[in-house]
């Protein structure tokens, strides 16, 4: 064989030899991310092969599947009172990736979660029977929420405090995520639900943080009788009125200026919402303290899930004292969402003790078998002692008998409630935020709700945490507790 054909030989081995190496490299390395991208139609087409597992509701479906006309997706998602529940569920789209539960348990609900396959399915490489997520959610606690809440813009969360079951999660203005779900139409209701100002697709109840106002006092009166700094609510504290900002000359006044708030007991200072009291307490505790018991609350939790990821409420850091005086009335930068206040209420009617809240119970194969039974996951954590818990259930209980919170009273049975209102936009420039925090114990059972309103058609000097989002808690309630 002369030099040519030998060069030539060795040269067309190589190829071969670089083609099967990269073959192999394709097949092994990059075939699963192949077939995991996002826009590999493959995925979409068997996924939509056949109906997807459900989501359940007091026993009910509120999903389902409808088959389609002239597409290779031969199923598409649909919703049974979409807006009601799109908080919960979420949407599961040909078009864009899934949220929510639909996102979270998208392989129990299509088929592909290897704890679904028989042996059968394993055998034969068929994709198994889809399974089904079974929720916390109570119909008419949900229901109680978003009518209530109606035209307004805002969020509420309604928690077991005994189990940490989650009964309702509210956000309005809501959506139909069945608009989302066929490819074809998907796209135009997309881009108008982004359009929209009023952000209908963000869960506000989970991922909204906003400044909580006076209903964080509560986590400030928590690490008061903590730490000692006074022994009970009904001591009379070190409280001058009106109190200046440390190192500063901005006095601080309250809402009701004839108020009994000079040296107030922190029962009064509940009752009638004393700034003054709890910015004093703020600064006397130091930031350390306050955000100790703010975080024992969950606040400044990055991983705090139900299972959907709600964003973290923040106690801030590196204050100087007159900050510090102002996250004693929930202002500067704490924020919250619903989902957290409620789990301060949560923990204050359980004693001092919060249990993890979620709104899956259960999930399971296509016959009920329970492949996760997440009510018995829930762990329980100490808070605050009994005895803190039951004094400032008391004092919960004065704010609504007597005080800001009465719009919340519900006969026969026993409610503890703090209103607030956050300043909100540049210098208290914009509408209020109107928060309301609530607990109710009737018959043996338990429930903790929260509420925040962001907008409402309400004149501003009508904004308040008693006037509009203490009715939408008392509804929660009353489904929870009277049916």
């Amino acid at each position: 064989m002369n030099k040519t054909i030998r060069h030539a030989s060795v040269f067309t081995l190589l190829l071969v030899f670089a083609l099967l190496l990269r073959a192999t490299w394709v097949q092994f390395y990059d075939g699963q991310a192949l077939a995991d991208d996002k826009d590999n139609r493959r995925n979409a087409i068997e996924t939509y092969s056949q109906p997807l597992g459900n989501i359940i509701v007091a026993g009910k479906s509120v999903t389902g599947s409808a088959p389609t006309k002239g597409s290779d997706l031969r199923y598409k998602r649909t919703y049974t009172d979409g807006p009601l529940y799109a908080a919960v569920t979420g949407y599961a789209s040909q078009a864009y990736a899934p949220t929510q539960l639909e996102g979270i348990y998208q392989d129990l609900l299509n088929g592909t979660d290897p704890r679904l396959k028989t042996v059968m399915d394993m055998v034969t490489n068929q994709r198994a029977d889809p399974g089904n997520v079974v929720t916390t959610i109570d119909p008419d606690v949900q229901k109680a929420g978003y009518d209530t809440l109606g035209d307004k813009q805002g969020a509420a969360v309604a928690i077991d405090p005994k189990t940490g079951r989650i009964l309702g999660v509210v956000s309005t203005p809501s959506y139909d995520p069945t608009s989302l779900t066929d490819a074809n139409t998907a796209g135009k209701a997309w881009q108008e639900l982004n359009a929209d100002p009023d952000k209908p697709l963000t869960n506000r109840a989970l991922r909204q943080p906003l400044p909580p106002g006076s209903t964080f006092k509560l986590v400030v009166a928590s690490a008061a009788l903590e730490d000692g700094l006074y022994s009970s609510v009904d001591e009379r504290t070190d409280s001058p009125n009106p109190y200046t900002l440390p190192g500063t000359r901005t006095v601080l006044t309250n809402e009701n200026r004839s108020a009994p708030c000079e040296n107030a007991t922190i029962r009064v200072a509940l009752q009638y919402s004393c700034n003054n009291v709890f910015a004093k307490m703020a600064v006397d505790l130091g930031q350390d303290k306050v955000r100790a018991m703010a975080d024992k609350f969950g606040f400044n939790d990055q991983e705090q899930d139900v299972p959907v990821r709600a964003y973290p409420s923040v106690y801030p850091s590196d204050m100087v004292p007159s900050q510090t005086a102002l996250t004693g009335i929930g202002q500067f930068d704490v924020t919250a969402t619903p989902l957290q206040m409620a789990m301060v209420s949560a923990a204050i009617a359980n004693g001092g003790e919060l249990v993890s809240p979620h709104m899956v119970s259960q999930i399971t194969d296509s016959g009920g078998d329970v492949l996760r039974n997440y009510d018995d996951d829930a762990g329980t954590k100490k808070i605050v002692s009994s005895s803190t818990a039951e004094q400032l259930q008391s004092a919960m209980r004065t704010v609504v008998d007597k005080g800001t919170g009465t719009n919340a009273q519900i006969p026969g049975v026993t409610v503890g409630g703090k209103t607030g209102t956050a300043q909100h936009g540049e210098n208290n420039s914009q509408t209020p935020y109107a928060w309301f925090t609530s607990y109710g114990k009737a018959d043996g059972k338990e429930v903790a709700v929260a509420v925040v309103v962001e907008q409402s058609d309400a004149a501003r000097s009508e904004v308040s945490g008693n006037g509009l989002a203490a009715p939408v808690a008392k509804a929660m309630m009353k489904a929870a507790l009277q049916n």
